[in-house]
């Protein structure tokens, strides 16, 4: 009898970390939430396609009489194209309907169950000659973290495609297409005409801004906050170099000057 002996396993396991977007469910209406999901994306078409989706219970958990209809939730999510996949900051019977439903159970980003290392040490030894008695003195000194790399991109995004720098800037040196997105989780710079979606602080850095030497977008957006082309942009930012910060909870644009 022969034996086959395969070189590799099937498959394997390994951890990884996702950004995923997460909805704050703030009513067990669903005939308001659909009328407002449906302006929303009204207002940003195909900004939300297929993302993943983490549902946040946690304005309803303390409500004991606040029954979701999870399955009306869920069809009315996917009509949008959204996908949702967990639940997170709901009760327990909230977690279960929703368990029930089909949705994996998250981690409550609000108190995320995983321990803190302490910040990384190299033991220094220095020499003290006292009385010619040679003494070991430690003394711990705090290594700095390696920094985040800026992630540069020199070819030209179609629509459809998506770049995002996790945890630093991004710098864009050929066109961003309509319907192609940028991503950072720190500044976003592109040289060259930016018009699709570009959104910086994608982590909810507020201080993180949008460059652009032709400031032509679909949308963009800071921290959660955002402006599309239903506002349009006024004629002395518009295809040409401009900036784009957060003043408060407003989007302001602004043209770049030397």
């Amino acid at each position: 009898m022969a034996f086959v002996i395969s070189a590799s396993p099937p498959f394997d396991l390994k951890s990884t970390a996702w950004t995923l977007t997460a909805l704050r469910l703030q009513t067990t209406d669903l005939a308001a939430f659909a009328a407002a999901l449906a302006a929303r994306v009204a207002e940003a078409p195909g900004l939300f396609d297929d993302d993943p989706l983490v549902l946040d219970l946690s304005p309803l958990r303390d409500d004991a009489a606040a029954a979701i209809d999870f399955d009306a939730l869920l069809a009315c999510l996917r009509r949008h194209r959204l996908v949702p996949i967990a639940v997170q900051g709901g009760n327990a019977v909230q977690t279960a309907a929703a368990r029930a439903a089909g949705l994996a159970e998250a981690l409550d980003a609000a108190a995320p169950q995983r321990t803190t290392l302490p910040p990384l040490t190299e033991v220094v030894r220095e020499v003290e000659v006292v009385k010619e008695i040679v003494k070991e003195i430690e003394v711990l000194r705090e290594v700095p973290g390696a920094p985040v790399p800026t992630m540069i991109v020199d070819k030209p995004l179609r629509s459809g495609q998506r770049v995002y720098a996790k945890g630093g800037d991004l710098i864009v040196t050929a066109v961003v297409s309509f319907g192609a997105e940028v991503i950072a989780d720190g500044h976003v710079h592109v040289y060259a005409p930016l018009r699709g979606r570009a959104i910086a602080g994608a982590r909810g850095d507020t201080s993180a801004r949008i460059f652009s030497t032709c400031l032509e977008p679909q949308l963009v957006a800071i921290a959660g906050i955002y402006r599309t082309t239903e506002t349009a942009l006024p004629a002395e930012v518009l295809g040409k170099p401009a900036v784009v910060r957060l003043d408060g909870e407003r989007i302001r644009v602004e043209p770049l000057t030397a």
